[in-house]
C-alpha cells in the first residue's frame, strides 16, 4: 500500500510498498480517505520535532474502519471516523480526572505497526495518517456523521481540536473577553473560531501576510494587523488572552506584553525543543500567566463529537478550512504550497 516516508535523511517520498498489520485487542484499522498536512509533520523532517526514523508521516486523518479488534464495540466495520493522536490508556490517574492529554502511556512511547521489505516502520503521533491503511487505539478513532466530507472531517483530529480547544478547555475564554491570535495557519484559524464560539467580543489576528486577512475575518477576527505594533490602539489596556500561534521565541515575549491585568498568554506554536524564551518576571505580577497547552486540552472522544454537532449546525467551519487537496501522489506540492503559506490547510487524499 501506498503512503508517505521519511528516512531520517531529510528525504520524505510516498512508497507503493508499505504493510500494515491485522488490529490487535483494543485496536482499529482504519482506511485512510483524507489527512490534513499539519506544520508538526514538517516540523519532524526539519529536526523541530525528534523522532526515530523511518517513519510514516501525517496525523490529521478521516476515513472508514476497516476491521476492529477483541473488545472494540464503539465503532465497527464501515463507520467513518475521526482520528485523534491521542492514545491515552484510559485507566490511570490523569485520564480518569478527564485530562487525557496527561496521560503518560500516551506519549513518548511510538509503535511499529507497519513494515516495509520486512522492516519494521514507525508511526508518527500514534497515528500516521499518511498511509492508505493505519493501526490505532480503540479510543483514538471517534464516529462521525457520515454526511460530514471525510477531507473536512480529517481536519477535526488536530487542527481543530488544539485551536478550538485552546480557546474553550485550557483558557476558558468567556463572553465578552478580548483575544490576540499571533499566526493566523491552520491552528491560528481554529483559535480564532474558537474564539467567536465562546462570545470573544474583540478578536484581533496578526499576521504578517495580508492575504490572510479576509480568511482571518472569516473565521472570527474583528481586527487584523500585520504585526502586534498595532494591538495596543485597539486594546489600550491589553488583552484577556494572547494565543502564540507559530512557535517564535520572539513572539511568545510579545504574547506576554500584550496582556491585560489577569492576562493569559497561551502558547501553541512548536519552536524547537531546547529553545528558550525571555520574558520580564514583573510582567507577571497583577495575576497574567503564561500557560502550555498541549492538544487542546482536548477529550477526543467528547469534543470530536462536539465539534462535529457544532459543524452540522452552520457554527463550526471545517470546509473552509480546506484550501485544496492533493492526491498522494502530488504530497511534494502540499509541502511546497503549505510552507509557503499559500493554504490553510492542504489535505491529502487516497
Amino acid at each position: 500500500m501506498r503512503g508517505v516516508l521519511y528516512d531520517g535523511e531529510r528525504v520524505v517520498r510516498v512508497v507503493d510498498d508499505l504493510e500494515v498489520r491485522d488490529p490487535g485487542p483494543g485496536e482499529v484499522r482504519v482506511a485512510i480517505a483524507a489527512a490534513g498536512l499539519c506544520h508538526s509533520d514538517l516540523s519532524v523532517v526539519d529536526g523541530t520535532i525528534p523522532f526515530p526514523v523511518p517513519v510514516v508521516l501525517g496525523h490529521e486523518g478521516a476515513g472508514v474502519v476497516d476491521a476492529v479488534g477483541a473488545g472494540v464495540t464503539h465503532v465497527r466495520p464501515g463507520d467513518h471516523v475521526a482520528l485523534s493522536t491521542l492514545a491515552n490508556c484510559g485507566t490511570c490517574g490523569d485520564c480518569d480526572r478527564g485530562r487525557p492529554t496527561m496521560c503518560r502511556r500516551a506519549i513518548g512511547r511510538p509503535g511499529r505497526p507497519f513494515t516495509r521489505a520486512g522492516r519494521p516502520v514507525y508511526q508518527f503521533a500514534s497515528n500516521s495518517a499518511f498511509a492508505e491503511r493505519t493501526v490505532v487505539r480503540a479510543v483514538q478513532a471517534v464516529r462521525v456523521p457520515d454526511d460530514i466530507p471525510l477531507t473536512s472531517a480529517a481536519l477535526i483530529g488536530c487542527g481543530v481540536l488544539t485551536g478550538v480547544g485552546a480557546v474553550l478547555n485550557r483558557a476558558r475564554v468567556e463572553r465578552g473577553d478580548s483575544v490576540v491570535v499571533i499566526g493566523t495557519g491552520g491552528i491560528g484559524l481554529n483559535v480564532l473560531q474558537g474564539a467567536r464560539l465562546a462570545g470573544a467580543l474583540t478578536v484581533v489576528a496578526v499576521d504578517s501576510n495580508p492575504a490572510k486577512e479576509a480568511t482571518a475575518r472569516a473565521f472570527g477576527a474583528t481586527h487584523f494587523l500585520a504585526s502586534t505594533d498595532g494591538v495596543r490602539d485597539i486594546l489600550p489596556t491589553g488583552a484577556d488572552h494572547a494565543f502564540e500561534c507559530v512557535g517564535r521565541t520572539e513572539l511568545i515575549r510579545q504574547a506576554v506584553d500584550l496582556l491585560d491585568r489577569h492576562g493569559q498568554a497561551v502558547l501553541l506554536g512548536v519552536p524547537p525543543a531546547d529553545a528558550e524564551a525571555s520574558f520580564r518576571v514583573s510582567s507577571l505580577y497583577l495575576d497574567k500567566s503564561v500557560l502550555g497547552c498541549r492538544y487542546g486540552s482536548a477529550r477526543p472522544q467528547h469534543d470530536i463529537a462536539l465539534y462535529a454537532g457544532l459543524y452540522r449546525q452552520g457554527r463550526l467551519l471545517l470546509d473552509e478550512l480546506v484550501t485544496r487537496t492533493y492526491p498522494v501522489a502530488d504530497f511534494e506540492k502540499a509541502v511546497t504550497d503549505a510552507r509557503a503559506g499559500r493554504v490553510a490547510r492542504a489535505v491529502v487524499t487516497f
